[in-house]
């Protein structure tokens, strides 16, 4: 059985990359595919916000936490409405949590175009691997399908 974890950033992280990132996305440039996510806080309803990858996959654009179960993981499991911003442009959306198999291939997608950046927080599992280790990590790393109003 895999342990649920959250891999809190570090200082640097926390202090100088995200806001540096949320920043770049915000005047409009994307960084590897960057967005600042926006959410209400479960208990404070205040905005919330962090920058994210979003993937597009199939037609379908998802959102995964690489460090775990997030505040914004827990934000969006209580209220699934939330914003993506890209410069200018914020889109409104409703997120539903992904399970089951096509968790995996959207954790598999995932992990194609950004193992470089968020590997370290999946133990070892990257893109090559087998459908039973992406399963036991799956739990650890929730997917959520964005459905971007106009």
């Amino acid at each position: 059985m895999t342990t649920v974890t959250y891999r809190r950033p570090g200082t640097v992280t926390r202090r100088v990359l995200n806001p540096f990132v949320a920043r770049l996305t915000k005047i409009g440039i994307s960084v590897a595919g960057s967005r600042v996510l926006r959410v209400r806080g479960r208990t404070s309803g205040q905005w919330r916000e962090t920058p994210v990858n979003l993937l597009t996959h199939e037609g379908e654009h998802y959102l995964v936490a690489p460090r775990g179960i997030t505040n914004w993981v827990r934000n969006l499991r209580t209220d699934d409405q939330g914003q993506l911003q890209l410069g200018r442009r914020t889109q409104n959306f409703q997120g539903t949590e992904v399970t089951g198999t096509d968790r995996l291939v959207v954790l598999r997608a995932y992990l194609c175009r950004w193992k470089w950046e968020v590997g370290a927080f999946f133990g070892g599992v990257g893109p090559d691997s087998s459908d039973t280790e992406l399963a036991a990590i799956a739990d650890s790393h929730p997917v959520f399908r964005v459905r971007l109003q106009a």
